[in-house]
């Protein structure tokens, strides 16, 4: 029998997960829960007669969205994997690993874009807000939007393989990241944070990713408003494209790494762990 290509066969797998989504509205519910409050974010901002804060509020959400899909999804999805074992069970099959990264990039690409367009069209739906009006500032969206992705996910594969395997640890490191989203700029003028936290946000994808998106939907004027008084094309592509390299150059590895530590007794004994807490 001809041997199935892992990458087809994860193909496969993301497209069975996704239609399970689907079913599910209880699922289907927690993945629209980030898009819906970025537009409730949006729509209280719409009170004030300057409908720029709508624009603005509009651009940090999608810009957000993406951040919190490669750096707080992916490492969730890894950390339910190895707790109930599927990582380890995938482990001695040949070309399991590939076709597991294959379906999970499917379904983050799948429901973060779903996320994105339900975030555009129902800010121009519901809050009036304008879509890009240019072809060029459409290129603009989708190439920051496709480089944002690129920067983050692996990393948060990275960063999922490096956390310990309890709920905990990954709802500890959620608090960093909370912090990370104020300092970036992505909700409110980054000019208007102490000069040390403008440098600190400015070595994470999300303070580039959400300056691409407000070029893309704001009017050029407005760039009068960043920090530099410019859209700083060049150092957004240059920052993102640095963070998607060094993602990529960790994650396999550190994916090999925690699959190889991965074992049935390790299992075990987290099992035991979780039982002994929710018997007290």
């Amino acid at each position: 029998m001809k041997p199935v290509n892992p990458y087809v066969l994860g193909l496969r797998r993301g497209a069975i997960e996704l239609r399970q989504i689907l079913r599910s509205r209880k699922d289907l519910y927690s993945y629209l829960t980030t898009p819906l409050v970025f537009l409730g974010i949006s729509y209280w901002r719409s009170s004030s007669s300057d409908g720029g804060l709508t624009q603005l509020s509009l651009a940090g959400g999608i810009a957000s969205t993406v951040f919190m899909f490669g750096l707080l999804t992916v490492p969730q999805f890894l950390s339910g994997d190895r707790e109930d074992g599927a990582l380890l069970r995938l482990r001695g099959v040949p070309g399991a690993m590939p076709a597991y990264l294959v379906a999970k990039a499917l379904f983050v690409l799948v429901t973060m874009g779903a996320s994105i367009l339900l975030l555009l069209f129902g800010g121009a739906l519901l809050l009036h807000a304008d879509l890009p009006a240019t072809p060029g500032q459409w290129l603009t969206l989708a190439g920051v939007l496709l480089l944002g992705t690129a920067a983050v996910v692996p990393m948060g594969a990275a960063i999922g393989a490096l956390l310990p395997p309890a709920r905990e640890a990954l709802a500890l490191y959620m608090m960093p990241m909370l912090g990370l989203m104020f300092i970036s700029g992505a909700f409110a003028p980054l000019r208007n944070l102490p000069t040390a936290l403008q440098i600190l946000g400015s070595v994470f994808p999300l303070r580039w990713i959400a300056q691409g998106v407000r070029s893309a939907l704001l009017p050029d004027s407005a760039k009068a408003l960043e920090v530099s008084g410019s859209w700083q094309y060049l150092p957004t592509i240059g920052v993102l494209l640095c963070w998607a390299v060094a993602g990529f150059l960790l994650a396999p590895g550190l994916l090999r790494r925690m699959a190889r530590r991965e074992s049935g007794s390790s299992l075990s004994e987290r099992e035991r762990k979780r039982l002994a807490k929710t018997a007290y």
